[in-house]
């Protein structure tokens, strides 16, 4: 039985002798070729962190954000091929926005990761497409407290306390298992997210970067807004002091 998809990787919709779909395989490559991104959920709240890398030094500080808004109480980050990133949270907030006008309710977010799943399970059904080259983390406040899921190239989708996508994932769940998650409050899970963030770049020895964050939770009002600008910075410089320390 061959295990290196000759003849059986050109279509999505083709298993090889020994039941393994090539082109969905190799849509996690292209996850594990961008940079990482992380989700917290604490006792709290949920916290987003990414490493966004910057390949151009004339591209716009801050702009070309990895972590959007799909929900007032919902927030998405990708790590993968960006435009499919793009693609996907347009995607979740028509999702989101059509369980608001059926139940007339906020949508719990295991209906958006539900009903997301589906979508990107669709695109590993047929020739004609390809399967989306992204790993998405789903984090919101909702009914049931702090909520977090990740969403695979395969369309299955895990609910996690803690959750790494990218290149430096392995090294960042390393890290998240020491935490006491349940015990932090998010104040606190930002400036672990923004040491870890660090920590996993400094590993890959990777180009300049940017690190974004965004939180939920009873500091924000259970909105899902960005990290404020005093306490962002006061993260990033303990996490490059960490860095000097881990070192």
């Amino acid at each position: 039985m061959t295990s290196i998809g000759t003849g059986y990787d050109l279509s999505a919709s083709t298993y090889s002798p020994d039941g393994r779909i090539f082109q969905v395989e190799y849509a996690g490559k292209a996850v594990e070729n961008s940079g990482t991104a992380i989700g917290l959920k604490v006792k709290d709240g949920i916290v987003f962190a990414v490493e966004k890398l910057v390949h151009s030094k004339l591209l716009v500080p801050h702009a070309n954000r990895r972590i959007q808004t799909i929900d007032r109480h919902i927030g998405l980050t990708t790590s993968g091929l960006l435009a499919d990133g793009r693609h996907i949270s347009n995607r979740a907030r028509d999702e989101a926005s059509n369980y608001r006008e059926t139940y007339n309710s906020p949508p719990p977010l295991k209906a958006v990761a539900d009903r997301l799943g589906l979508y990107v399970q669709a695109y590993t059904l047929y020739s004609s497409v390809r399967p989306f080259g992204i790993s998405t983390i789903l984090g919101a406040v909702d009914n049931t407290g702090p909520a977090l899921y990740v969403i695979e190239p395969s369309g299955v989708f895990f609910g996690y306390n803690g959750a790494a996508v990218g290149k430096g994932r392995q090294l960042a769940k390393t890290e998240l298992e020491k935490l006491k998650l349940s015990e932090l409050t998010t104040r606190e899970a930002v400036y672990e997210a923004a040491r870890i963030i660090y920590l996993v770049h400094d590993d890959a020895k990777e180009k300049e970067f940017e690190l974004e964050m965004s939180w939920i939770g009873t500091e924000s009002n259970n909105l899902h807004v960005h990290v404020p600008e005093d306490l962002f910075k006061d993260a990033e410089a303990k996490a490059k002091a960490a860095l000097e320390t881990f070192e």
